[in-house]
């Protein structure tokens, strides 16, 4: 028999986020968005919340909410923000996820309790210059000197990485040649202003301007080996099956973003007249409200179900990268609308609808372009 509802647990998890979102977050977005200012401040108020190991047990400090009570969260903040949901998002699925998924018991008591109660944030050290959707070209390398690893490379677009919390990056580093002639790839735990090991902030961001994006450089950067990931080789298989989870919550993202944008416009359409009356009566603003609460509506079913698949430990890449893809592409229409109904204002950063239109840009691009979602989409179908 199918169930929609949520369970208790999940609609506590919805008010008490939303209350937050609208109390702690909405406040402030504005005005760290203009100044590009990453909010120490907030963040420890989101980790009071339990904002931060969403998904980990107790036994490491984790809230354990479950993958769907993440994605309620993540959902409500982006309904408020991008920038702070992106906080949160990239801490829990890219920060804290491959440590919790393929760390060894001593890593997981290393860094998780600290991660899990918000002290530190932990970055996903993957995207190079060079090596965007193509994740198996990374050039940063890691060579083995007697018990230590030494890297070199770089990094890009790196969230929660160079902020004052930021805590360790997993970092993807080439480890040698596989017997096809493929490179070999292990993934690496270093910790922040771990010599050799610096981030540089980025500016000029069109998007998510108060959420932490930095450049990494590794220059001789010697970890021990017990800084080994999981098994040597493995780097790549295990950054793809953490981007699965990811997924979902830059599809969150999109989610919430368009719930936000949408309320934005209709609050708007009821009380802006036009020619004498509300531009909520007239037909051509009713069947864009229609149309965005419609697509809304099924993004979030389809959104629910892959992390309900997940939640079921069933196979649920699929459904990830469809629900990343449409979710994205829905708050993209959704704010292109709600724009459109505020006229003028809504092009001024008075108005908080012109933050949701640049911010959704990022969901087409971060955690696997559109066009990459439609690759693994078509493979999923034997193409």
């Amino acid at each position: 028999m199918l169930n929609f509802d949520l369970s208790e647990e999940q609609n506590i998890i919805r008010q008490t986020i939303r209350e937050f979102a609208e109390q702690e977050v909405k406040p402030v977005a504005r005005e760290l968005d203009e100044k590009e200012e990453f909010s120490v401040e907030l963040a420890r108020k989101m980790a009071s919340v339990g904002l931060f190991g969403c998904f980990v047990g107790e036994e490491y400090g984790g809230s354990n909410m479950g993958y769907v009570g993440y994605i309620i969260a993540v959902e409500e903040l982006a309904r408020v923000d991008g920038s702070t949901a992106a906080t949160i998002a990239a801490g829990n699925s890219l920060g804290i996820g491959p440590i919790a998924y393929f760390g060894n018991e001593e890593q997981k008591r290393e860094w998780l309790p600290r991660l899990c109660k918000g002290e530190i944030l932990g970055s996903f050290g993957l995207t190079e210059p060079d090596a965007g959707s193509d994740a198996q070209g990374s050039r940063t390398t890691a060579v083995q000197q007697g018990e230590d690893w030494v890297l070199n490379g770089s990094k890009i677009f790196i969230t929660n990485a160079s902020n004052p919390l930021a805590g360790v990056t997993t970092v993807q580093a080439v480890t040698g040649t596989r017997p096809d002639g493929r490179k070999e790839l292990s993934c690496f735990l270093v910790p922040a202003r771990h010599p050799g090991f610096t981030a540089t902030p980025m500016h000029g961001k069109l998007m998510w301007r108060s959420s932490d994006t930095a450049e990494l450089a590794f220059e001789d950067c010697r970890v021990p080996a017990r800084n080994l990931l999981g098994q040597r080789g493995e780097g790549f298989k295990q950054m793809m099956q953490v981007l699965d989870g990811g997924r979902l919550s830059i599809a969150a993202m999109g989610l919430g973003g368009a719930q936000g944008a949408f309320e934005l416009a209709l609050g708007y359409a009821q009380q802006r007249k036009q020619f004498g009356q509300l531009i909520g009566k007239f037909q051509a603003t009713q069947f864009k409200l229609a149309n965005m609460a419609l697509e809304i509506e099924a993004a979030r079913n389809l959104l629910y179900k892959a992390c309900w698949l997940k939640e079921q430990h069933r196979p649920f890449g699929q459904l990830a990268a469809m629900a990343k893809l449409y979710c994205s592409e829905v708050m993209k229409r959704v704010v292109t609308e709600a724009v459109q109904i505020h006229g003028g204002y809504g092009l001024m950063k008075e108005y908080h609808v012109e933050r949701f239109f640049r911010d959704q840009k990022l969901l087409e691009i971060g955690e696997g372009t559109s066009e990459v979602q439609r690759i693994v989409i078509a493979r999923g179908l034997g193409l």
